[in-house]
This record gives C-alpha cells, structure tokens and sequence, in this order.
C-alpha cells in the first residue's frame, strides 16, 4: 500500500540540457520580467556564495529539522541537477552543512536550494557550487524521516516540481516550467538585448528620458511647485 508522506519517486522527466543551457548567463531579473514577475522565489532564500545556479529541479519535502531525504537525494540526483528542499521554511536546525555539500560537489549535481537554514556557511562561500538558503544556524539535523522525494514542493512560495528549471544569480532565483521554457527563454534574450542597447545609449547620451520629463509628470496631474 501506498505510504503518503515517506516515498521516493525515482523518475522525473527532464528537459533537455541544450534548453537549460540556453538559460546560462541570461540575468534573472530578465527572465523573471518575461514571467510577467510571478515565479521568483522569495527573497528570504538568498545566495551564500557567487556561484551561478542552472539546471533541473530534484525535489525533497522533508520534515522540519530533519535531513534523511536530503542524503538520499543526494545519492539519487543526477549531474545537472539542483536539490531543491523544501522543510517549510523552519530555521531551528541546519540541514545541510559542508560535508554533505562536498558531496553534491564531487557528484557534479549544480546546487542547492534549502527553504530551511543551513550551516558552515565560511566553508560554504569558497566552494563552487551553488548555495541558497532562508537562514544559518550551527544547530545540527537528525535523520529520521519522513519525507519525500520528487513530489511538488513549496520553495520561497513557488511551487517547484520535479524537472522545472532552476536558475538563480546574485539577485535570487526563478522557477521555469519545461512547457514554458522555450518561449521564456527567446523572450528573455531580446529583453537582454534591448537593456544592453539602452547601456550603449546611456554611455552615448542618447536614452530617451521623456517618460520622465516635467510634461509627463504634469499630464498625470502631478503639481510641480
């Protein structure tokens, strides 16, 4: 019989690597305005070191305070990938710390992702892989269970399903659904391309500022003394 609440889904559909690939170096504040701004993940989850986040969502639903699902997710979670675990925000105990990241390292999966807290944060700053977390205790995990792998899971407010595209940079994260992504990602490309024209444009001293002049301001009814 099923046992809701403590299972492994071992499979989740993947989109392809060129697809997620096509997401690298495209800033997230870019992607998250072609989402009409409705798919980043809350700030509270912030970046512990400048290692940019790309690849396909593993999901753990874990409970709080508690890390077994993390561990095996880890023995289960493909190169490419991004562990993404959701303890329902809770800070008092750290489920992951430098041992277990130096694992995720060494298995080439792409980051992690913890709605929880966290801990050997110095440790955590100098490794190149990509770490992101809601707070830091130095208060330890147990490992008991139960829990759940590759089922949706909340994250900073985003539900996050197995196989979505996870990508983050300094100013947080974004959650892409495969279905959605080539479209998001095409669009995300001009809107690179227009800011970096409009760079070239403030450098140039020819960006167009009429939006902002004293006759626009006025035709919104605003007093000008």
């Amino acid at each position: 019989m099923p046992n809701v609440g403590f299972r492994i889904f071992t499979k989740i559909n993947r989109p392809g690597r060129e697809l997620v690939e096509g997401f690298r170096g495209i800033p997230v504040a870019n992607i998250a305005d072609e989402m009409n701004r409705l798919y980043c993940v809350d700030a509270r989850i912030k970046p512990v070191n400048g290692t940019p986040l790309l690849g396909t969502a593993f999901t753990v639903k874990a409970r709080t305070a508690d890390n077994l699902m993390f561990h095996k997710a880890i023995d289960l979670a493909q190169p490419g990938d991004v562990i993404v675990v959701d303890v329902q925000g809770d800070l008092t105990n750290s489920v992951v710390g430098e041992i277990m990241m130096r694992q995720v390292l060494k298995k080439g999966i792409s980051g992690v992702v913890v709605d929880g807290a966290i801990r050997d944060v110095e440790a955590l700053r100098e490794m190149k892989v990509a770490v992101y977390a809601a707070g830091v205790t130095p208060k330890g995990p147990y490992k008991d269970g139960p829990g759940e792998i590759n089922v949706p899971v909340c994250c900073g407010g985003q539900v996050v399903k197995p196989g979505d595209i996870i990508v983050g940079d300094a100013d947080g994260i974004v959650v892409i659904d495969p279905r959605d992504a080539q479209q998001v990602l095409e669009k995300a490309k001009i809107k690179l391309k227009k800011e970096q024209e409009t760079f070239k444009a403030i450098e140039a001293g020819t960006v167009d500022r009429s939006m902002y002049s004293d006759e626009a301001f006025i035709k919104k009814g605003c007093e000008i003394i």
